[in-house]
């Protein structure tokens, strides 16, 4: 079984977005939770960033948790003594959990793309 490839995503997210410009969004108060005090509309799910966006820095940030991971596991494999094991673990358990997060929504998306994609107009 292939995997999906760029030119695979970039037809998935333009179909959404042709999808997304048809529909009349909800307002935003039925987005926000009622808690929320930000004013920010990229922090609160507003209009002002891009799913594509979001969906990129999310997966920097997953990369970036990885990498410091990584670079401490090899400070702490070469003995270097600023670096304690549990800092090492617990950053590499941090890295696992975003990693799994981001696994998480791909399979949504996937999900959600196959239903779309089944649904008879």
């Amino acid at each position: 079984m292939g995997g999906i490839n760029a030119s695979q995503i970039s037809a998935m997210l333009a179909q959404i977005r042709s999808v997304s410009a048809q529909i009349q969004p909800p307002a935003l108060s039925s987005v926000v939770p009622a808690a929320s005090t930000t004013n920010d509309p990229a922090a609160i799910g507003g209009t002002s960033g891009s799913f594509a966006d979001a969906l990129k820095t999310s997966l920097a940030a997953v990369n970036a948790s990885q990498q410091q991971a990584d670079a401490l596991g090899n400070r702490f494999a070469t003995g270097d003594n600023s670096v304690s094991l549990s800092q090492t673990m617990i950053a590499m358990q941090k890295a696992n959990i975003n990693f799994q997060e981001a696994v998480q929504v791909r399979d949504r998306l996937v999900s959600a793309y196959t239903t779309i994609m089944n649904m008879q107009v």
